[in-house]
Order: structure tokens, then C-alpha cells, then sequence
């Protein structure tokens, strides 16, 4: 009986060592990558100059809003949240994307593939959230002038943040490890240019009903219910901007938001462009592109919207160029 039991455990132990490295050997392979076969040099040099143009905008919004004494308030405290999340974003998927872009093999690890999962779900949902949260800053600040500054405190500021990062932390991990279980027996082709939860519950050979279940709650709480919020917290403020009796007080509450309602527009336009397409019927450079423009295009925009649409931004910026400029000269004399 002790021989039967030592017999059953080594088993045990042989399966599961048999499991960990097959896990261990799963390559994916990038499909997206195919699009760009002729032309991956060209590709190469303009994803190159996004991603610069991106790092450059957005870490100049974070520096701007960190100098200028002006700028700390509530909404630009958001605003260069939003920057460094975007940094993080682009960054998570373009530099692998670029690499791959140069490389014969277009072939991405198991364990490559679900840090780039967890991190990417992660600051997607923490945008979703930092949007809703933007707007609703906008709607205290010109709905409820008299009583902004105690309902957006400092420490509530950084709650709200300390939140979204919170959820969407929870949020991932729930997906990357019910994905990550899943047996890949079937095909481990990508559609795609990088791992994404649809794609890779296309690839298993089991039940991956719970996946998107899990999947749909988690759209609804941290996509659905942000982008109403987004809604609600506008209709508010146009009712209230409406309201005023002159058109230059009227313009001027309403300035504050367009740069924000832009950037609201342009990521739940990509976001649905990208995931509520058919799935079949086009072809595959067209996921490629639209999977560009969701997860590349978009954090590159957003600071130029804003400093672009932003009297305050182009002032501060102005400034800061400005000390640049004396500080050379200082120092050449």
C-alpha cells in the first residue's frame, strides 16, 4: 500500500513537472505582424516616431504640471495622472511591437504574453475609470463652484486615483489567471498584434464560458458604467452652462471641457471601433489597424489635444520655453 502511494505521488509530480514546461515551451505566434510584411522598415521608422512624439508630449505634460505653480489643481493633478498613465500604456505593447518588427520570428512567450495581458487590462481600465473620474471634476467645478474645493480636496484626489488603480489592479488579475489556466491545445496563432483576452479565449480548446462572463461584468462595471457616468456628468454641465446669461462667461465654462470631452471621444471611439467589430468577414490588416490606432494612436493624441485646446497648458508651456530659453542664454554668457 506504501508502494502504491509512493507510486501515485511521483505520478502526481511527474504530470504536474510535465505541465509546468510544456506551459513554460507555449510560444504564440503574432499574426498582425504579417500585415506589415513588405513595408515592416516603413512601419518600423513611423511606429518609432508615434511612440517618440508620445514619450515627448506626454512627459512634457507631466513636467509643465509639476513646475507651474498655476496649474496645481484638481484637474490638471488628474490630467498629469493621465499622461503617466498614458506613458505606461503605449509603452507596454510598442517597444515589443517595434522589436518584433525587425525580428524573422514573429513569436511571443507564454510568459511574455500574459505580463503584457495583465499590464495592458490594467492601465485600460484604470483610463476608463481616470476618464469618468476627469468628468466628474469638471461637473463639481462648474455645477458646484461654491463647494469644489471642499468636495475635491487634495486627499480626495488622490483617493479617487489610489482607487481606479486599485480596481483595475483586481480587475487584471482576475482575467490574466483564469486565462492563463486555460489549455491551448488548438491553434497558438494571434490574430493580432499583441495578447488580448478575446483573442486568446479564440485559441482554447475548453470552456471558456466563465472567461466571458467574467469578462462582459467587468466590461459593464469598469467600461460601461465609467462612459455613462462621462454622459450623465455632461448633460449636468451643459444644462448648467445653458444657464448662464452671458456667452462669454458661457464660453468660458464650457473651454475647460472640450479638451477633455476630445480625448473621452477619441478613446471610447477606438475602444468600440476595436472590440464591437465583427469578428470575421474583413481582413486581417484591418484588426492590425484598428488595434493601432486604439492602443498606439490614442496616447499619442491626447497630450497634443490638450495642449493644443488648453489656454493654460499653451501658457505654461510658453513659460516653461521661455526660462529655457533665458537659462541658455545665462549660460552661454
Amino acid at each position: 500500500m506504501h508502494y502504491i502511494n509512493n507510486l501515485s505521488s511521483s505520478l502526481a509530480d511527474a504530470a504536474e513537472q510535465e505541465m509546468g514546461n510544456r506551459t513554460t515551451e507555449l510560444v504564440f505566434t503574432l499574426l498582425g505582424f504579417s500585415a506589415f510584411s513588405e513595408q515592416h522598415k516603413l512601419v518600423f521608422v513611423a511606429l518609432l516616431a508615434v511612440y517618440f512624439t508620445a514619450l515627448v508630449g506626454n512627459g512634457m505634460i507631466l513636467i509643465i504640471v509639476w513646475l507651474d505653480s498655476g496649474l496645481q489643481t484638481p484637474m490638471y493633478y488628474f490630467l498629469q495622472n493621465l499622461s503617466f498613465l498614458d506613458i505606461c500604456y503605449i509603452s507596454v505593447t510598442l517597444p515589443y511591437m517595434l522589436n518584433k518588427l525587425l525580428e524573422e520570428e514573429k513569436t511571443i512567450s507564454f510568459q511574455a504574453c500574459f505580463t503584457q495581458l495583465y499590464f495592458l487590462i490594467t492601465f485600460v481600465g484604470v483610463e476608463c475609470i481616470l476618464l469618468a473620474i476627469m468628468a466628474y471634476d469638471r461637473y463639481l467645478a462648474i455645477c458646484h463652484p461654491l463647494r469644489y474645493a471642499a468636495l475635491m480636496s487634495r486627499k480626495t484626489c488622490l483617493q479617487l486615483v489610489v482607487a481606479s488603480w486599485t480596481c483595475s489592479l483586481l480587475n487584471s488579475a482576475l482575467h490574466t489567471g483564469l486565462t492563463s489556466v486555460l489549455p491551448f491545445c488548438a491553434s497558438h496563432h494571434i490574430a493580432h498584434l499583441f495578447c488580448d483576452v478575446p483573442q486568446l479565449l479564440k485559441l482554447s480548446c475548453s470552456d471558456t464560458s466563465l472567461n466571458k462572463v467574467v469578462l462582459l461584468a467587468v466590461t459593464v462595471l469598469l467600461g460601461t458604467i465609467p462612459f455613462l457616468c462621462i454622459v450623465v456628468s455632461y448633460v449636468a454641465i451643459a444644462r448648467a452652462v445653458l444657464q448662464i446669461r452671458f456667452a462669454q462667461a458661457q464660453q468660458k465654462a464650457f473651454s475647460t471641457c472640450v479638451s477633455h470631452l476630445a480625448v473621452v471621444t477619441l478613446f471610447y471611439t477606438t475602444c468600440m471601433f476595436n472590440y464591437n467589430r465583427p469578428t470575421s468577414g474583413h481582413p486581417l490588416y484591418v484588426d492590425t489597424l484598428a488595434s493601432l490606432l486604439y492602443n498606439v494612436v490614442t496616447p499619442m493624441l491626447n497630450p497634443l489635444i490638450y495642449s493644443l485646446r488648453n489656454k493654460e497648458v499653451k501658457a505654461a508651456l510658453k513659460h516653461a520655453i521661455g526660462q529655457t530659453k533665458l537659462l541658455s542664454k545665462s549660460m552661454r554668457a
